[in-house]
């Protein structure tokens, strides 16, 4: 079986198991608690959010453990939204039509229960936004843009507008692929498990000059933005894994794309139904998406893995929806054609030519044709 759906989640490394074990089973204390197994905890979780930091080009204090990418997503939106109304009556924020849902379901809630008004600003047919439209949106009572660095769907690269609001960027594809320390974001948005980390553990970066309404209130751990025992473990593994992809980035960069390339255009070669969705250039190293007009998506994804290829048909967090993918939809995609997309996502590790994989695609939809 080969996995190429890691955009949806990939497995843990044994560098990271190893680092956090000892959080698990020996150190296991409240990072909270005054006494030494306490002390050690703590210790570990503010070692590890100065090595995110590091990575990411931000202050230690900027760092705010979550569960995961949505979490984090939902912080930066209401959080900075609600705080920006509370201080000077702010309600607006910009966002793009190819969101995570996690953003678009953020300024959505925003909408209905506080009156803060969201300019969704379109995107081209490879489902990039105008840097220009974004900055052009901004009014006197903009308090957000919010955007995703890389499409978590089909891993178009966005280009980072030039902004004078508070600039939050979903990275939780990117981490890994693309330098995060160069774009000039005021926030940023991690998911562990994107990166080599278990499931269940993110990162807020948000630079702390930034006013923030915290989501979850409680004992006032992480500086009072987001109450909750903090696991060390999680910590410690998030901080080790994204060190990890740092240190191999270039590399993997480099071997990974030629792969995805190569396997691109043997898929359009042999499959003249085959359309490449996302920028043709401008995309991550590891994602591949196409649409297959004819055939069912689901259909084609069953096939695969009855022949061994395990793909998927679009966002994970969707997954259940009988309706086209959104991301499509707002690129120009017809919605019957948007059914028909699948999704392949490599690892940072991949190095194995993907020209069985192409060949097994190319089967897959004539047998649903």
């Amino acid at each position: 079986m080969l996995y190429l759906d890691n955009a949806a989640t990939g497995p843990i490394r044994p560098e990271v198991l190893e680092a956090m074990a000892p959080y698990l089973t020996r150190d296991y204390g409240n990072p909270a608690s005054r006494h030494t197994v306490g002390e050690r905890a703590a210790a570990a979780v503010e070692d590890a959010r100065s090595r995110i930091a590091g990575v990411l080009g931000m202050r230690r204090g900027d760092v705010v453990f979550t569960s995961g990418g949505t979490e984090a997503n939902n912080l930066a939106v209401k959080g900075v939204a609600l705080a920006a109304l509370a201080h000077r009556g702010a309600r607006h924020i910009v966002t793009t039509a190819v969101e995570h849902e996690s953003i678009l379901e953020s300024a959505a809630y925003l909408a209905r229960f506080h009156g803060i008004e969201a300019t969704v600003v379109g995107v081209d047919g490879d489902g990039a936004a105008s840097a220009d439209e974004l900055a052009a949106a901004i009014r006197p009572d903009t308090s957000l843009v919010s955007m995703g660095l890389a499409n978590n769907e089909v891993g178009t690269v966005q280009i980072v507008p030039d902004v004078a609001v508070p600039l939050h960027l979903d990275a939780v594809q990117a981490a890994g692929w693309l330098d995060l320390r160069s774009t000039g974001a005021d926030a940023l948005s991690l998911a562990g498990h994107k990166v080599g980390a278990p499931k269940g553990v993110g990162v807020l970066a948000i630079r702390g000059r930034i006013p923030l309404e915290p989501l979850v209130h409680g004992g006032g751990q992480q500086r009072g933005r987001r109450s909750g025992t903090e696991s060390a473990a999680l910590a410690v593994a998030m901080a080790r894994a994204l060190e990890l992809a740092e240190d191999e980035r270039e590399e993997c960069v480099r071997r990974v794309a030629a792969i995805r390339d190569d396997f691109v255009a043997r898929v359009l070669s042999l499959i003249p139904s085959a359309r490449l969705t996302g920028h043709p250039a401008r995309r991550l190293p590891g994602s591949a998406s196409f649409t297959f007009a004819g055939t069912s998506g689901e259909a084609v994804l069953l096939e695969l893995e009855r022949r061994g290829v395990v793909s998927s048909s679009g966002s994970a967090c969707a997954a259940g929806s009988d309706e086209p993918s959104h991301v499509l939809v707002a690129m120009g995609v017809p919605p019957e054609v948007a059914q028909t997309s699948v999704r392949f996502t490599l690892a940072h590790g991949h190095s194995r030519p993907l020209d069985d994989v192409a060949d097994a695609v190319a089967a897959a939809v004539r047998a649903v044709a």
